[in-house]
């Protein structure tokens, strides 16, 4: 029997494409650069390979919030201050959310049966903003952000500490549910819990197997039933 869920937030529940896209165009504009498909597909690759890199501990927080601009803008030949750019664009982030179709309404149905909790890596300011501006406190039990926690997922340490702070915590009782392979799947394997995969897309998982796979939040209910 499942007793505690640990959810992922972007992309999981809210759309972080949308919110991302958003932040970034009028970031851009503020700073003088147009926000073309090209640019911003750009951005988009060097800001993955960052993030894979600090899940792999190969570069530390900042140097990711901060070299993702200091790249993008040296290919582009601009001469633009990352950190101010970097500051503007968590702003833009923090100040508006977005739900994934049926996800709010998951949740909450959710919240009456199971024990939720809200595992992220995202940078803490920013996440906060946006839990705050989407309501979604009052939801979870409590809420981990991987900055605040001093380990990011996939590392083991991050979910040690925060089963640490989870009154009466079973990994045996528990799932990890996530869009994120590298980083909610990989990381609920390292910490012996069971996975969840969510996979809109229908994406080949590869090396990294999740134990179930959604397409989206509101199928986890049905899904829970079925583990009873």
């Amino acid at each position: 029997m499942i007793e505690f869920l640990l959810l992922d937030l972007d992309d999981t529940i809210l759309d972080f494409h949308k919110a991302e896209r958003l932040a970034l165009s009028k970031t851009f504009r503020a700073f003088g650069l147009e926000p073309t498909e090209a640019v911003l597909n750009r951005y988009h690759e060097i800001n993955k390979w960052h993030w894979e890199q600090l899940e792999k501990g190969r570069l530390t927080r900042p140097q990711v919030l901060e070299g993702r601009f200091v790249q993008l803008f040296r290919e582009l030949g601009l001469a633009v201050d990352a950190a101010q750019c970097m500051k503007s664009y968590e702003h833009n982030l923090s100040i508006g959310h977005y739900f994934l179709p049926g996800a709010e309404e998951a949740v909450k149905r959710l919240h009456e049966k199971y024990r939720l909790f809200l595992l992220s890596n995202g940078t803490a300011v920013v996440q906060q903003g946006r839990l705050t501006s989407a309501n979604l406190y009052p939801w979870f039990e409590k809420v981990f952000i991987s900055q605040e926690m001093g380990f990011n997922k996939p590392d083991k340490q991050f979910f040690d500490r925060c089963f640490a702070q989870i009154s009466g915590f079973d990994p045996d009782k528990a799932l990890m549910v996530g869009d994120s392979l590298t980083s909610d799947i990989q990381g609920g394997i390292n910490a012996g819990v069971r996975t969840v995969w969510v996979n809109p897309a229908h994406k080949v998982a590869g090396k990294i197997r999740p134990d179930y796979e959604i397409e989206a939040l509101p199928q986890l209910e049905a899904l829970l039933e079925e583990l009873y």
